[in-house]
């Protein structure tokens, strides 16, 4: 799931989420803002008035800032630190470099230093007060800010890349390139999906994807579907077998957008994708188990083989179509 989609809820409404109207009431704003986030470390200095209700208050919010925090750092680029200096920033409002860092327990000088730092690329402000307060961003302006960046970094790099590319291949020798059979193994879960997409973009025929139910509902998040549907409009089909089709469930198998769908033992708890007209590097993808852990868990232990052998291609092709041909079809 990616924060930069402008179509979900707001990106300042989702970092600075209310808590629940219960412990509200039970906390002044003084206290909430004494509260350090992601590792409540200025919890020991708040007023001990009513133990129960911080306590009730940090279950409620730890979890989520854990969370929010590691997302607000992958989009933005910072480490653990600065993102929580923001993210406090944004809690307590204006406040001294140096009441920061004892709010956080951190050291002050460092502290100094990641405010310079996030004053430098516009996620913090300094005012012309005297003493200087720290000020974050509005989260919606730094989601613009981002969102411009990651533009001209992609601007760039279509106007730079077929001129490198053409360099490359004025120094290449003609027998460097080479038809023998090659493998790679691919780490990570983006980064599988990213070469199934890519897969995906240059058939225009019979592509089988063979996985587990539950692989279906977590792929759907990715742009594997919309990538299906080119497949449609090329003029080729994608064959999607699973191993069950619970009804609650069906909701993401139909998402999915497969061409058809049907259910069949499966040959392994795996993932397979293959196709023999990908014009690409390769043809065939073979991940190992597609169910390991939660949505969020493990996805960089995950591993794929891919392959362009025509001869593995064709084999695991010929499995596919047996395996299609005696599986019971899903209406959706």
């Amino acid at each position: 799931m990616s924060f930069l989609n402008s179509s979900s809820e707001s990106f300042s409404e989702l970092i600075t989420h209310e808590i629940s109207s219960e412990v509200t009431g039970k906390m002044s704003v003084r206290k909430k803002q004494r509260i350090s986030l992601i590792h409540n470390k200025g919890i020991d200095s708040m007023d001990t008035e009513d133990p129960q209700s911080i306590e009730e208050f940090s279950k409620i919010q730890t979890p989520y800032y854990e969370e929010l925090s590691s997302q607000l750092s992958s989009i933005l680029g910072l480490d653990e630190l600065e993102t929580r200096i923001y993210l406090n920033l944004l809690r307590t409002g204006p406040i001294t470099a140096s009441a920061l860092s004892k709010e956080m327990n951190v050291d002050r000088a460092k502290t100094y230093r990641m405010v310079d730092k996030l004053s430098s690329i516009g996620i913090v402000s300094i005012s012309f007060s005297s003493p200087k307060l720290c000020v974050a961003t509005d989260p919606d302006e730094i989601l613009s800010i981002t969102l411009k960046k990651k533009e001209e970094e992609i601007s760039k790099i279509k106007k730079d890349g077929k001129n490198i590319i053409e360099k490359i291949k004025s120094v290449s020798s003609n027998e460097s390139k080479s038809t023998m059979p090659t493998f790679r193994i691919i780490q990570g879960i983006e980064n599988i999906t990213s070469q199934i997409e890519r897969m995906l973009e240059t058939t225009t025929d019979i592509v089988y994807f063979v996985t587990s139910l539950d692989d279906v509902s977590k792929l759907y998040h990715s742009e594997i579907p919309e990538k299906i549907r080119m497949v449609e409009k090329a003029g080729g089909r994608v064959r999607l077998i699973i191993d069950e089709a619970s009804p609650k469930m069906l909701p993401f198998v139909k998402r999915f957008s497969a061409s058809e769908v049907r259910i069949g033992k499966l040959p392994s708890k795996g993932r397979i994708v293959v196709s023999r007209s990908c014009p690409i590097t390769g043809k065939l993808l073979m991940s190992d188990s597609a169910v390991k852990g939660t949505l969020h868990e493990n996805v960089d232990a995950e591993c794929a083989l891919f392959t362009n052998s025509e001869e593995m291609t064709n084999n695991i092709f010929t499995l596919c179509t047996f395996i299609w041909k005696g599986a019971t079809p899903v209406n959706i």
